[in-house]
């Protein structure tokens, strides 16, 4: 007798789990979505956009994220995929967005659309690995909020723009492997809010770098492969706490035994410059990870002790007297 009700309440179950479920409201915003549907149809189309289906969720497409309390796109991420065209003006009306990325796309050619001024959200903007042309747009300074700059690996020309240094947030700047002429800026030795690490290789930059800089202390420097000339002993100290700098294939001259090494440093490139005088013996107090003054002017001995002994003679060969182990006994 007292089975019945619980015979019944199963029943009711199973009828209830055999109805349709309710249909769940769309999270994406409208108006977002017909901003990506410009964005793929401006980009023909292609199949690494596939799964951007007007009868889905954007939230759920490849390439994007939502935000979780606004449901608004917050990121656009196109990465590795055969896509041919420009950027898109309309990746300027999603006002939400917070990160930026098209990397790793050949075909992607054309200019940087001034269209992304109006993202005054941005934090990242990654748009590396393509063929963008023009200059570095000066309208990127407006961007307060960004904490990364990659525009590495393109075909921008023209010089650098004084007014990035007016971002105050930024971790990091990539500008290098590009055709970028001109002169480093006075300004990056006067960044207000954060002080960023420095790309800028693979240039054809040209001048001194500016004594400015060397009143920052930047985490990390990369000047390799430009035309820079003059002395840049300033960018070290000992009150430094730079780890990584880069130097190498440029044209600077500096006595070396002169610089004061700062104890942070792991990596140290200064090959192919015209760099004078002996290795000072506060690099063996350094637990350097890399180091390479080949193709300089060095003489003198290199200091025993420390790391020094650890690298092979392609980090010191081809200077002008330098001697010692890894390289031949001095005489």
């Amino acid at each position: 007798m007292k089975k019945a009700p619980n015979l019944s309440i199963l029943l009711l179950s199973l009828l209830f789990l055999s109805l349709p479920s309710p249909s769940v409201s769309e999270r994406c915003n409208p108006q977002d979505k017909k901003v990506l549907l410009q964005i793929k149809k401006a980009l023909n189309n292609p199949y690494h956009l596939a799964s951007w289906n007007p009868q889905n969720d954007c939230c759920d497409w490849y390439c994007v994220e939502c935000d979780s309390t606004t449901n608004r796109i917050n990121a656009l991420t196109i990465f590795s995929g055969n896509i041919s065209g420009q950027i898109p003006a309309a990746v300027g009306d999603l006002p939400y967005l917070e990160t930026l990325i098209f990397r790793k796309l050949t075909n992607l050619t054309g200019t940087i659309p001034p269209a992304i001024a109006k993202l005054s959200l941005l934090k990242m903007i990654r748009l590396s690995w393509t063929n963008l042309s023009g200059p570095v747009p000066t309208f990127l300074s407006q961007l307060k909020n960004l904490t990364f700059l990659d525009l590495a690996f393109n075909d921008l020309t023209g010089e650098i723009p004084a007014s990035l240094s007016e971002l105050p947030n930024l971790d990091a700047i990539h500008l290098d492997r590009n055709k970028l002429t001109g002169k480093i800026p006075d300004s990056f030795g006067k960044f207000s809010g954060k002080v960023p690490e420095l790309y800028l290789s693979h240039n054809m930059l040209t001048g001194e770098v500016p004594k400015s800089l060397g009143v920052l202390d930047f985490p990390r420097i990369d000047f390799s492969r430009n035309k820079l000339v003059g002395d840049v002993s300033f960018l070290f100290g000992p009150n430094k706490s730079i780890q990584i700098i880069d130097l190498s294939r440029n044209l600077f001259e500096f006595d070396l035994s002169k610089v004061v090494f700062p104890a942070s440093l792991t990596s140290l490139d200064l090959n192919h410059n015209k760099i004078t005088g002996s290795l000072p013996a506060g690099l063996t107090a350094l637990s350097l990870q890399f180091l390479n003054v080949s193709y300089n002017r060095l003489c003198g001995q290199i200091p025993t002790g420390g790391k020094l002994q650890d690298f092979d003679y392609s980090s010191y060969f081809h200077n002008r007297c330098l001697c010692g182990a890894p390289l031949p006994a001095c005489k």
